[in-house]
């Protein structure tokens, strides 16, 4: 098996001792849809797999993993693009200067260096806006666990300045910064400029791994149950080798997501991670698991345990094992089942619990503990506003970014605040805000008078604000079917003038059917499609889903109604709210006050 040793740049929690450990488990569930239920995947399941199906499909060679050409047959044109090429030469091989030297006429002239700038550079970060901004790039970043310093803030606000209205950024659902607007001639110097504050792009898009999630209060929450940053941090460097690229795992059959939990908040949402470390005691150490969901257009599944225990030192080694069984044995056909379920699907889980088994350096694998340090029956906290930390004398500060939006100026308003009431880190989250740690207390009446909270970005966002999320929509996204961020906003606004709630209601809107706004985890979920209106004309529509689960009693929401026009959404969720969630109408409340 290929590996790589990576420093561990970040000290470890010290109330953890060299008998931490880890457990881990990945789960399953299906959505109502036509596929296999939970049960086909249940941790007893013992299928029988034919050896051969056990056969690797990819083999390494020349320092890249390559598709075998026995397994070629009905391949997707991804996987075709990756053999002509593999992605990564255009990093490790100095390729991108002689690309980003070039005019887009002669790249549109050859579809080799056509893949390059609408494929092969999403290994590198970069995604080609072909559809809605011809020329321009989304940059996403790594940024392991959300945490970014005031200096990394303000070069990004800089890269994006230079574009106009044309750039900007969005805090996204991985704890994670992209920007937009970037142009191919001038991404050396970007890199560049990335490089010298500490960060990077490389293997943030397409077949990798994604941004490391973890808790966003991680080392300043009173109630932590374990610092998640340096595993985060450990992930990150161990996925990229230090920003050198890992070629190892580059050629994975589809995205894959992994997350480190720390409170029992479950802020990582470690339910729609293909491997999610969670706290647990064995033996009287601790431990940790993991566990998986996602969603794509053809399944959204819950996760189901692997039932395995690891020590803290065996992070790296599990995390690789997982992945080496996806990336050798993960199918490469239909784009739309090579996710990592499908083939825990095909296996069962006890032999894919094997094929990792197999792959770890010992070849050992601990069942998992019963004793999980995570409360089940513990209310998620609102981390906006005010509130202590474990450090005497210093709060934290969680501000509402409205749909995860902000432009270079707000990002270096943002940098000055963190320099000048903290300690110059600002933490993102995955609903898209942001927190301001380590501010002491005889300095935040000043700072919640700061004209950027009081005008923008709002510690005390009205009560349906504080969880919305919205996917980046046909503004920019070619995949999208319909306008997100600024319909969300709209209606959320609409609704909030008809109906008076008394809890936040978490209404998450995609899209797409690749769900990247994570509709079937929330209260109310808004889903992108196409539709007819009363006269029958074509419009923007949404399928919108109930009833989704967050935090120790996790589950995916269902379909609601299908195909509303979007000219409709609002009077639907007025009424959704005051028969779902007790709301009242504002005209009874004011009534009432009468």
């Amino acid at each position: 098996m290929a590996s790589i040793s990576v420093p561990f740049l970040s000290q470890a929690p010290t109330h953890l001792s060299n008998s931490t450990s880890l457990r881990l488990k990945t789960r399953i569930s299906a959505t109502p849809t036509p596929t296999p239920t939970p049960t086909t995947v249940a941790p007893s399941s013992t299928a029988a797999v034919d050896s051969s199906r056990m056969e690797p499909r990819v083999e390494e060679r020349g320092g890249y993993w390559v598709l075998k050409e026995k397994f070629r047959e009905g391949i997707n044109p991804q996987e075709k693009v990756k053999i002509e090429k593999d992605p990564m030469k255009l990093f490790i091989e100095d390729g991108f200067n002689e690309l980003a030297s070039m005019s887009f006429e002669e790249i549109e002239k050859s579809k080799h260096t056509k893949d390059d700038i609408d494929v092969r550079l999403k290994w590198l970060g970069l995604f080609h806006r072909r559809k809605h901004q011809y020329g321009r790039f989304m940059m996403r970043l790594k940024l392991p666990n959300g945490v970014t310093s005031s200096a990394q803030t303000r070069y990004l606000a800089s890269a994006i300045r230079q574009y106009g209205k044309e750039g900007c950024a969005d805090v996204t659902t991985r704890q994670n910064w992209q920007i937009r607007g970037v142009v191919l001639p001038d991404v050396p110097e970007i890199l560049k400029g990335l490089s010298e504050v500490g960060l990077t792009s490389l293997q943030s898009g397409m077949d990798n791994v994604r941004n490391p999630v973890g808790n966003p209060l991680a080392g300043i929450d009173p109630h932590e149950i374990v610092d998640t940053r340096p595993y985060t941090n450990l992930l990150s460097q161990f996925i990229t080798a230090n920003a050198r690229g890992n070629t190892a795992f580059t050629n994975l059959p589809r995205k894959w997501n992994v997350c480190v939990v720390g409170s029992h908040d479950l802020y990582e949402h470690p339910h729609i991670n293909d491997l999610a470390y969670m706290p647990a005691t064995k033996k009287g150490d601790l431990d940790s698991s993991a566990s998986r969901r996602f969603f794509s257009p053809k399944r959204c599944a819950d996760a189901i345990p692997l039932d395995a225990w690891i020590p803290a030192d065996d992070v790296l080694p599990v995390c690789q094992a997982v992945l080496e069984a996806y990336r050798d044995l993960g199918t490469r056909g239909n784009r739309q089942k090579t996710r990592m379920m499908w083939l825990i699907d095909e296996l069962g889980i006890e032999q894919f619990r094997a094929e990792v088994v197999k792959r770890m350096p010992q070849q050992e694998l601990e069942r998992s503990s019963s004793e999980d340090l995570v409360q089940k029956q513990w209310e998620r906290r609102d981390y906006l506003g005010v509130h202590p930390q474990k450090q005497e004398g210093f709060s934290f500060v969680g501000i509402h970014i409205p749909v995860g939006r902000v432009q270079a100026d707000d990002m270096d308003e943002l940098a000055r605040l963190a320099d000048e009431y903290g300690s110059g880190e600002l933490r993102l989250t995955v609903e898209q805000n942001i927190i301001i740690p380590n501010v002491e207390n005889s300095r935040l009446e000043a700072l919640l008078k700061e004209p950027l909270l009081r005008d923008r970005f709002s510690p005390e966002p009205p009560i349906l604000m504080k969880g919305l999320v919205a996917c980046t929509g046909n503004q920019f996204c070619g995949q999208a079917i319909i306008e997100t961020k600024a319909r969300a906003l709209k209606v959320t606004e609409d609704v909030g003038r008809l109906v008076s709630v008394t809890q936040p209601v978490r209404m998450h809107w995609t899209g797409c059917p690749n769900s990247c706004g994570q509709v079937q985890v929330a209260d109310i979920g808004f889903m992108g499609c196409m539709t007819r209106d009363e006269n029958g004309n074509v419009c923007e529509g949404a399928d919108v889903f109930l009833g989704g689960r967050i935090g120790s009693d996790c589950h995916l929401g269902e379909v609601y109604k299908k195909r509303v026009p979007c000219k409709d959404l609002v009077p639907l969720v007025a009424e959704i709210l005051v028969n779902h969630f007790g709301g009242v109408p504002r005209e009874r409340e004011e009534e009432a006050e009468d």
